[in-house]
């Protein structure tokens, strides 16, 4: 059997069409990139280098250790989503009954941002790209993965020329000073770079330091719907209030699973004046519902909370 061809992805993922004729120092690259091509050849062949995700060899030495097959593993979803969540639905919408568009959870408890997007579920191949880059520190899968972010915010995006504030979920300093990196920071940057070119009357500022993390919250892995929203209460502020009021305000994350974060934040950012709060993450994580009355029981505690907040801001 002839093994599968695979690639992998070099760091420019755009046009590599030139506008202007190439200086001197561009032929000298340009060269070098045909008389490297062989001795990449021989060096995989010697010294094969695996892929980060499958662990198959790399035909090439190349800064995004991700071979070409599992990038394509990872198609955008497909099927009926929950309009304001995102979550999959467990059965198609019937037209005109705008209910059956919304989840459970929303139904009984709809959050105070208007929607939430993502590219595909939060499994295979997209969690092993995303692990790869929050955990074992591949910055370089940021941009291909800014790439299907910048697809997903895309869903959400209304036509004509918007001016949006794009806000990375922030991570607490002692988080930042043991990661390195905020990765909803990174993956922000990569996507705004590729929006920039295929939406171009869309304006988007990046504003990381608009939102702060106050406390250290525990990983919100294993926690229930409910200690997932204690566990982020109030673990938000935003430095400034003048910066975000009015504005349309695009919040950006990894992964969205029960919302606890989003909802967190949201709050804040609606608090201090902001006109409307939208989110787009790499993943949706699918909440499961194994027990039904306790989650209803839970939800009904969110709508609680909810109906709280929007009391405040009215000023109730």
């Amino acid at each position: 059997m002839t093994a599968p061809v695979r690639c992998v992805f070099r760091r420019n993922y755009g046009s590599l069409t030139i506008d202007g004729p190439l200086s001197e120092t561009s032929r000298w690259r340009a060269v070098a990139r045909v008389l490297r091509s062989p001795l990449d050849a021989i060096g995989s062949t010697l010294f094969p280098s695996p892929c980060a995700l499958c662990g198959s060899p790399l035909p090439q030495f190349s800064s995004v250790p991700i071979c070409d097959a599992c990038w394509t593993e990872i198609p955008p979803h497909q099927g009926f989503a929950c309009f304001r969540c995102g979550d999959i639905l467990d059965q198609p919408p019937v037209e005109g009954i705008v209910s059956s568009h919304l989840c459970r959870a929303c139904r009984l408890a709809p959050p105070p941002f208007e929607r939430a997007v993502a590219f595909a579920t939060y499994d295979g191949r997209l969690r092993g790209a995303i692990h790869a880059l929050k955990y074992d520190r591949i910055h370089s899968a940021a941009q291909r993965l800014g790439i299907f972010l910048a697809a997903a915010i895309a869903q959400i995006v209304p036509a004509g020329t918007t001016e949006l504030l794009v806000i990375p979920v922030p991570l607490h300093r002692s988080k930042y000073k043991e990661r390195g990196f905020n990765q909803a920071r990174v993956l922000a940057k990569c996507a705004i770079d590729v929006l920039r070119k295929s939406h171009p009357g869309l304006h988007l500022t990046l504003a990381p330091a608009t939102l702060m993390r106050l406390r250290a919250t525990d990983s919100q892995a294993g926690l229930t719907p409910r200690q997932r929203r204690l566990n982020v209460r109030g673990a938000f502020k935003v430095s400034d209030p003048s910066s975000v009021r009015g504005k349309n305000i695009l919040l950006i994350d990894d992964i969205l699973t029960t919302g606890a974060t989003a909802r967190a934040a949201t709050q804040s950012l609606l608090r201090a004046g902001a006109a409307t709060v939208q989110v787009a993450t790499l993943a949706r994580a699918r909440r499961t519902l194994n027990n039904q009355p306790v989650i209803e029981a839970q939800y009904a505690s969110m709508q609680s909370s909810s109906s709280t907040h929007q009391s405040f801001s009215r000023g109730e």
